[in-house]
């Protein structure tokens, strides 16, 4: 599908935000070549394999939904490697990438990204002081994700506000030393329940994170896209900080609680 397919209807739409529901490589598409500054991505883990974790001090199900499923090792490359692509048709010449995920999903999409000829420009590994323990006792307690942030061409001007990371207030970080350059070890606790009030999502991202790295790689005005919005995190982070934002996602029970999240603002 080339970008003169028709127009996706939006699923809601206002002065600074567009939510469309479905198939991220169906709508993705649709949309104007080289008209985002900014994308954040967090696709599906794969872990849904009818195990269990741990929630809330009980073992809970890991399943998620049959979106988070694998669909095997060759055809999940194929699936990020195709909307990576995408993603990389709409990024300006000077936009990036941010993608979010764990052992089960990132090296796919690291892959992905050096296959495509992007840059990759760092991978920040995201430290969650409150993550749930192990249940089983044989493995080390997973206690952070990785974040793989790169720029569509190597010889692109990508936007990267050094000072505001370097200065800015982080208080709940216990790693970031006031007025030093920020490292690439994020200390940032889970959602708390204050950012659960309208709803949950399985595997909603917090505030913090998101607000962190649009600071860091976004301007006012810029345009900022999500291809799997889930919660919303990303669109409330973008609407704070006086970003347009474009969310997709299969679920129209998520986008409604994104927009009753938005409502907030």
């Amino acid at each position: 599908m080339s970008e003169s397919s028709v127009a996706a209807q939006a699923f809601y739409s206002s002065d600074r935000c567009t939510l469309y529901q479905g198939n991220c490589l169906d709508i993705l598409p649709t949309l104007p070549a080289s008209s985002v500054d900014l994308i954040f991505a967090d696709p599906p883990y794969n872990l849904s394999n009818d195990g269990f974790t741990c929630h809330g001090g009980r073992a809970v199900s890991v399943n998620k939904g049959d979106w988070d499923r694998s669909q095997g090792i060759q055809q999940d490359f194929e699936f990020h490697k195709a909307w990576i692509q995408e993603c990389r048709r709409l990024l300006k010449p000077n936009g990036t990438i941010w993608i979010s995920g764990t052992y089960h999903n990132i090296y796919a999409c690291g892959f992905a990204l050096q296959w495509l000829d992007f840059h990759i420009l760092n991978d920040i590994c995201w430290y969650k002081p409150n993550a749930s323990p192990n249940l089983s006792c044989r493995f080390f307690t997973a206690s952070h994700e990785t974040l793989l942030w790169a720029r569509k061409s190597k010889k692109g001007k990508h936007t990267f506000n050094y000072e505001a990371m370097k200065t800015g207030d982080f208080p709940r970080d216990g790693l970031k030393i006031p007025g030093r350059q920020m490292r690439s070890v994020w200390s940032i606790p889970t959602p708390p329940a204050s950012e659960k009030n309208q709803g949950k999502h399985p595997t909603q991202k917090p505030l913090d994170l998101l607000d962190r790295l649009l600071l860091a790689s976004t301007n006012p005005g810029d345009v900022v896209l999500d291809p799997f919005a889930g919660s919303g995190t990303t669109g409330l982070a973008a609407l704070r900080h006086d970003r347009t934002f474009i969310g997709i996602d299969k679920e129209p029970d998520y986008l409604q609680l994104t927009i009753a999240r938005l409502s907030q603002i």
